[in-house]
């Protein structure tokens, strides 16, 4: 028993930070947002949207063009249209064009689904650079809330290494009995068992922090302003009719639901008969670029489908439902907007008012173990109220930091929410 109390006194080798690569919030969310599988899937659902709009308005201007060559050999000889004799070889080349000049509104459903598309793909980046932003502040707020506890449980072993030699001192003088070496010599154990989970929490949250922003190893995080976090710069009121401007969960809800009507609409299109004007050009002769025959086609189809085995009336019947489990979870949306913000809101308000209680109570708890420890010390106390305001002065120093942390998380999630950073210290996104 002797040999393990010496073994959990024995200093623990603090790890080596000096040499561990340190990065700044901003530094952080922008690496992070480079690599983020999330994030870059994001960016290629924007590309395809945005060349999905530029088809969409290519089809109302420019025909489809179409360029073909064939060559073929013949055994034996067979009559060739361009040089009009027989010939080993013979080259036809064909250019077609064509455009559709009804669609029954199929092009312009799709101009507004290609539009709803690119406004969604828009939203879903935002949200997708937020979530990714989101999740590095929880990283980088890990690991200076471990460095932070690791301080604290550290000064907890402190506390208690001190105030075991103050009771053995009393013990030995005969002015204690010999629990109160014991009970400290437990609490002794308690803090050095709390500072080897605390400096292991510490080291994973290095890793985490390490591999969000690209590095194979450990990472350390730059200390942040201590300061207590200001008020938010709007009201609640504010905070929800913003939301529901250019909160990117909102914006996507609603951007999906014009696609899903514009899908439905360009569906109801194949009921309709549809007309296409083309042009074809056609060359022989018996080599490439053929200048010999040349001919020229213009014509007008029309074509109506009366019946595809109801392929169109199911391909009608998946729209609608489509374009009804859209509008649904928009409304559900925008019935759940005043929620999320005030949730959101609320949560920042209550984690600031508890950073301010927890500061007050460090205060309070500073000072009882302060009176607590002169009292034992002339005998005025015993040892477990000693070792009560001891432990209160910990856990007040654990609650002071959690909460300090909590407050910044809670931010990060009202202004993902938002869709806008509310304040300049993390750049923008």
């Amino acid at each position: 028993m002797l040999a393990l109390l010496l073994a959990l006194q024995a200093p623990v080798a603090p790890a080596a930070v000096d040499t561990l690569p340190q990065v700044t919030l901003v530094e952080a969310l922008q690496r992070a947002a480079r690599l983020d599988p999330n994030y870059v899937a994001a960016l290629g659902q924007v590309d395809n949207a945005v060349w999905a709009r530029r088809n969409a308005f290519a089809v109302f201007i420019l025909p489809s063009i179409t360029l073909s060559t064939t060559a073929t050999q013949n055994t034996p000889n067979f009559f060739n249209f361009g040089t009009l004799q027989p010939e080993r070889y013979a080259v036809q080349s064909t250019i077609t064009a064509s455009y559709d000049v009804f669609t029954g509104g199929q092009k312009v459903a799709e101009l507004t689904r290609s539009a709803a598309g690119l406004d969604s793909g828009h939203a879903n980046e935002l949200a997708a650079r937020f979530a990714t932003a989101m999740q590095t502040e929880s990283t980088y707020y890990a690991v200076l809330e471990s460095t932070e506890l690791d301080r604290v449980t550290r000064e907890r072993v402190r506390r208690a290494t001190q105030q075991l030699g103050v009771a053995r001192a009393r013990v030995s003088s005969g002015a204690a009995v010999s629990t109160d070496s014991l009970n400290l010599r437990l609490e002794l154990t308690r803090a050095l068992v709390g500072q080897l989970q605390q400096a292991s929490g510490l080291r994973l949250a290095r890793l985490q922090l390490g591999r969000r922003i690209g590095e194979s190893g450990p990472v350390d995080a730059a200390p942040l302003d201590s300061a207590p976090m200001p008020e938010l710069p709007l009201s609640l009121a504010d905070a929800i009719t913003q939301a529901a401007d250019q909160g990117p969960q909102y914006r996507m809800a609603a951007a999906r639901e014009r696609a899903a009507s514009a899908a439905y609409r360009s569906q109801l299109g194949a009921f309709v008969p549809h007309a296409t004007v083309s042009w074809s050009g056609i060359a022989f002769d018996n080599r490439f670029l053929p200048t010999g025959a040349k001919f020229s086609q213009l014509s007008l189809a029309v074509s109506f489908p009366l019946w595809n085995n109801g392929q169109r009336e199911l391909a009608v019947s998946r729209a609608r439902a489509s374009r009804d489990v859209a509008r649904a979870a928009r409304r559900d949306m925008d019935r759940g907007i005043q929620h999320d913000v005030t949730a959101a809101y609320d949560r920042y308000v209550t984690a600031r008012a508890s950073a301010a209680l927890a500061l007050q109570g460090l205060v309070v708890a500073r000072e009882s173990f302060r009176v607590q420890q002169t009292r034992y010390s002339s005998g005025a106390t015993t040892i477990l109220d000693l070792l009560d305001a001891q432990v209160n002065l910990s856990q007040a120093e654990a609650d002071l930091v959690q909460a300090r942390y909590g407050t910044r998380l809670a931010l990060a999630g009202l202004e993902s929410i938002l869709g806008k950073r509310l304040f300049t210290d993390k750049g923008t996104p």
